[in-house]
């Protein structure tokens, strides 16, 4: 989470928030960040009165990127060890406990176990408390569709969404309707700077199968429908 003067970014997991953290951090003076992958709710009070900006991607891309990033990495996080038996399945396998952790009582409870009792300061990481993720249990819902109503939701403020996908241009476009300058240099880095903290994988469809594709279509739906998104963009 980061505060300017003027508006409030909330960093959902590998959404590009890398990108416009550093973004935020180099061309707005004053911006601070409060937290690490804080969610909305958490917003200081005497905050609530600014716009809040944050962005989504497809859940069928996003489930790519955080199995390709975790299984790069030389320690994966719990969640990442967890759902992959540690790194003994591959993507289907892994994507299916995943997209299934709500109605594994078992492994969910081995989960819970893993995570903190409380939010870590540190500037990395997943910092998903035990609690956090505890109300997964018995909803029906894939990961990434938790995990976005987890950080967007829970207070009154309504904050504007904008897709991954169109990063650059709903960023800027969110910045031109609440009044802020763009500055020269900041449209040409949003415009310009290459993606940043991507991890390295192909084309996500060919991750899948009809299956796993059905499945996330029907863990994420409510995720997919309101963002019109569809397996075959």
């Amino acid at each position: 989470m980061i505060a300017t003067d003027r508006f409030v970014y909330i960093h959902l997991h590998k959404s590009g928030g890398s990108f416009v953290n550093e973004c935020l951090l180099r061309y707005f003076p004053g911006a601070r960040q409060l937290g690490y992958h804080l969610p909305l709710a958490l917003l200081p009070q005497e905050l609530r009165h600014l716009p809040a900006l944050g962005f989504v991607r497809s859940p069928w891309s996003y489930y790519v990127s955080w199995y390709a990033f975790q299984s790069q990495r030389p320690q994966p996080n719990a969640l990442f060890r967890c759902v992959s038996d540690n790194g003994t399945l591959d993507f289907k396998a892994t994507v299916h406990n995943l997209l299934q952790l709500g109605d594994e009582p078992a492994r969910l409870d081995r989960l819970l176990a893993l995570l903190p009792d409380r939010y870590g300061e540190s500037g990395f990481g997943l910092n998903l408390p035990n609690f956090a993720l505890a109300p997964i249990r018995g909803s029906g819902m894939g990961f990434y569709s938790y995990l976005f109503r987890y950080m967007y939701t829970g207070t009154a403020i309504e904050p504007f969404v904008g897709r991954c996908e169109n990063l650059r241009a709903d960023f800027l476009g969110f910045l031109e309707r609440s009044s802020v300058e763009v500055t020269a240099g900041l449209r040409e880095f949003v415009q310009t700077a290459s993606p940043r903290n991507s991890s390295q994988h192909g084309d996500w469809h060919e991750y899948y199968d009809r299956t796993l594709a059905n499945a996330v279509a029907e863990r994420d739906a409510s995720l997919i429908e309101p963002f019109s998104y569809r397996f075959s963009e």
